[in-house]
């Protein structure tokens, strides 16, 4: 009986905190029902019958409280503390703002990425990369990598997605049940997809049984460091990947100096040490959490809620991987310089030229965080400002806004390959690095990829938009057919004209996407009043 009252008062501030004052039982049923709650877990969890019958309890009681007409929601809360309504003349200081504190802020999130990179060219060793590494050894770890993020990029998705929405209603219960429950569907399905790829190659004998064992055993270490890195975006504390990547290199890197063992050996050793300081945060941090600002609840964690809620999100995240790494495994499978060893094998002036690449891509993600961040703060701002009467105004400034940040965009990934220009051709770039010289292979291709990964950050930015109002839908279909043309074009040119030219597949692909999503964002802002009322 206890659990029961103490379900339903946090039930009730709940639907206080989402809707305010409830206007009829069926708002209370809807909210009810949003939250996740079923008509079979009412009688165990709250002691009623049905959803109906204890929705009629709420908003009695609510309706009963002696502040009920003072009763306001988060929104209406955050409001009137704020006091002041922000007028359309302040909008270009708003978004300086934002733009000074969010673009580094974003950038500031590659951190681990820049600590590899150092660690490169420092050590000429990272936490799963070596330049002494050969082609057979280097096919191995990238395959072991690509395995892990295909695998596990739809539960990152879905973490972010889920475990966001219970942290904004700050129930670190459900939050903590979300990401610990995902990570361990993630590692199953990592060893699942392991068991797969191992029983196949038993038939067909793809790979020498010692190189599978490497690949799978960097694939479950890569995925599960992706698994449990991903809640630390949602709870904002991002700073704890940074400390387990320096760590965990760190003691890779001593542990390589200092003994005999295998370079695989000591990437393995600095990957586990990265995972368990995350694992140790994560726990820490929800039972601090959950003892100190929550009251238990009794609720129950509803799989095919979370199923029905996140497909689409998971779909999107293992695709967009997909994506990304089609036209690697189209280069590496193309024979047209003769036969090849492996049935994949790795191609080192084909990867050079996409890892320069992929500088244009992470460093234009400040830029995303930027467009995000000023995009839902306007939304809020916006309606304040703009009569109820004219709509049209209000889309039209969110559609200024996003032309806004399309020149941004532009104007960030000319700076950037201006810095790619420098690190191919200055004396302290890549050739004063590493004492070698960029194959003209290497530059094509990163000169096309640079193009390719500007149109894919756009039409991320376009789906990510579409995301926060809930509308996930073309952002998939755009995704899904992307990735057909990616191979369809890809395999044509790599086995027709040359290996490097699968790289084209990829840029056609990423227009594609761009121009699909662009469409539909159209759509999205023209009637973008519609759609924030309908998502709230």
């Amino acid at each position: 009986m206890k659990n029961h009252f103490e379900n339903i008062e946090f039930l009730m501030q709940n639907i206080k905190d989402k809707v305010g004052k409830p206007v009829s039982t069926r708002v209370v049923m809807a909210t009810i029902e949003s939250l996740g709650i079923r008509d079979i877990d009412v009688p165990e969890d709250f002691g009623f019958e049905s959803i109906k019958s204890l929705a009629d309890y709420i908003f009695r009681e609510i309706n009963a409280l002696p502040d009920y007409q003072d009763i306001k929601n988060v929104k209406e809360r955050e409001e009137i503390k704020n006091h002041k309504t922000i007028q359309v003349s302040d909008y270009l200081l708003v978004k300086t703002k934002l733009f000074a504190k969010h673009y580094p802020l974003g950038i500031l999130h590659l951190l681990p990425v820049f600590l590899q990179i150092a660690a490169i060219i420092l050590f000429g060793y990272s936490l799963w990369t070596y330049v002494g590494f050969n082609e057979i050894q280097s096919t191995a770890v990238v395959l072991g990598v690509m395995v892990g993020l295909i695998v596990t990029g739809g539960f990152v998705q879905v973490i972010g997605r889920q475990a966001t929405f219970y942290w904004n209603y700050d129930d670190y219960e459900m939050v903590s049940k979300t990401v610990f429950y995902l990570i361990k569907k993630g590692t199953i399905s990592l060893l699942f997809v392991i068991f797969i790829i191992s029983f196949f190659n038993i038939f067909f004998h793809l790979f020498p049984f010692n190189l599978l064992i490497v690949i799978f055993t960097y694939a479950f270490l890569i995925g599960l460091l992706l698994l449990v890195f991903a809640p630390l975006h949602t709870i904002k504390q991002r700073w704890v990947i940074s400390v387990a990547i320096l760590s965990g290199t760190a003691l890779a890197v001593y542990v390589k100096s200092q003994t005999v063992l295998l370079i695989y050996v000591t990437h393995w050793i600095g990957i586990i040490c990265a995972i368990i300081i995350a694992l140790v945060f994560l726990n820490i941090f929800f039972k601090y959490k959950i003892r100190k600002n929550q009251v238990h609840t009794n609720i129950k964690f509803k799989t095919p809620i979370l199923l029905y809620q996140n497909y689409k999100y998971f779909f999107y995240g293992t695709a967009v991987y997909i994506f990304i790494f089609i036209d690697r495994i189209l280069a590496w499978t193309s024979d047209t310089e003769g036969k090849l060893p492996l049935i994949i094998y790795f191609e080192k002036d084909y990867e050079l030229g996409m890892d320069l690449a992929i500088l244009v891509f992470l460093l234009m993600t400040g830029v995303l965080e930027y467009s995000i961040v000023s995009f839902t703060k306007f939304l809020d701002i916006g309606q304040k400002v703009t009569s109820s009467d004219t709509p049209e105004k209000f889309n039209k400034q969110f559609m200024k806004m996003y032309w806004f940040n399309i020149l941004l965009l532009f104007l960030t990934c000319v700076l950037i390959f201006i810095l790619i220009y420098f690190l191919i051709t200055a004396s302290w770039g890549y050739k004063g690095q590493f004492n070698q010289v960029l194959d003209s292979v290497s530059i094509r291709v990163c000169i096309i990829a640079g193009i390719g990964y500007f149109f894919l950050a756009w039409g991320m930015l376009n789906s990510l938009y579409m995301f926060t109002l809930g509308r996930p839908n073309q952002p998939v279909k755009a995704i899904v057919i992307s990735c057909f043309i990616n191979i369809i074009v890809g395999f044509i040119l790599s086995r027709f004209v040359s290996y490097e030219f699968s790289v084209i597949g990829m840029l056609c692909g990423s227009v594609f996407y761009m121009l699909f999503t662009f469409v539909e964002n159209r759509k999205f802002f023209k009637n973008l009043d519609y759609y924030y009322y309908a998502a709230y």
